[in-house]
């Protein structure tokens, strides 16, 4: 996967799915800490990273290897990579 500038890509038709812990604030006043990851549908083995309490910020975009080189696993967001 390296024939696409990932910041190029379009992120408008990427579903998030979620992986929350921590519970800054206990998790029932709305500040539990939630991790977004989806899959770029254009740019397959690659995805987008962001935060669900920060919705206006632009996610960042991994490959599926700088995902696992960071340690994060898609399976823990009920995706494949």
């Amino acid at each position: 996967m390296a024939d696409h500038d990932l910041y190029d890509l379009d992120l408008s038709q990427v579903r998030f799915n979620r992986a929350c812990g921590g519970n800054q604030g206990g998790g029932d006043d709305g500040t539990e800490t939630c991790v977004i990851l989806g899959v770029v549908p254009q740019a397959p083995g690659v995805f987008a990273l962001g935060d669900s309490k920060r919705p206006d910020r632009e996610p960042l975009v991994f490959t599926a290897e700088e995902l696992a080189e960071a340690g994060v696993d898609p399976a823990r967001f009920g995706l494949s990579a």
